[in-house]
């Protein structure tokens, strides 16, 4: 019925080598993956972050020129533009911690890779024994 082959020690170490060497080859390939997925979510709100900023800028200054050109009928000029400077960078400031917050978003760390290669080590651990 059953046939039982007899394999060599060094036929076993070579199978075993080579499994190991796959599952490896595995391991880089899913990491691969899970940082290149990160990456473009990454670039995805890098490119949204730009854009907003380079728009945001040119309509702010415009803007800002006008509260400037406002407060010049009130105060002096060099006052009007010190307030205005005083605004704006608050305002910059709250912009930049959206940004800031968006990027924390992100993981370069392969967590189903690390869970994976934890498993298989366990693995080989258990078929060493």
């Amino acid at each position: 019925m059953f046939q039982v082959v007899e394999r060599s020690i060094g036929s076993l170490v070579n199978d075993i080598v080579g499994n190991v060497q796959e599952i490896i080859r595995s391991e880089v390939r899913l990491a691969k993956a899970e940082v290149t997925e990160e990456l473009t979510k990454a670039r995805r709100a890098m490119i949204w972050l730009v854009a907003g900023a380079v728009l945001a800028t040119m309509a702010f200054g415009f803007l800002l020129l006008t509260v400037v050109y406002v407060l010049a009928h009130f105060f002096q000029p060099w006052v009007a533009a010190l307030i205005v400077a005083l605004g704006s960078g608050a305002i910059g400031g709250a912009l930049a911690a959206v940004g800031a917050s968006q990027i924390k978003r992100v993981s370069l760390r392969p967590p189903r890779t690390i869970t994976s290669v934890q498993e298989n080590l366990q693995w080989a651990k258990a078929q060493a024994k």
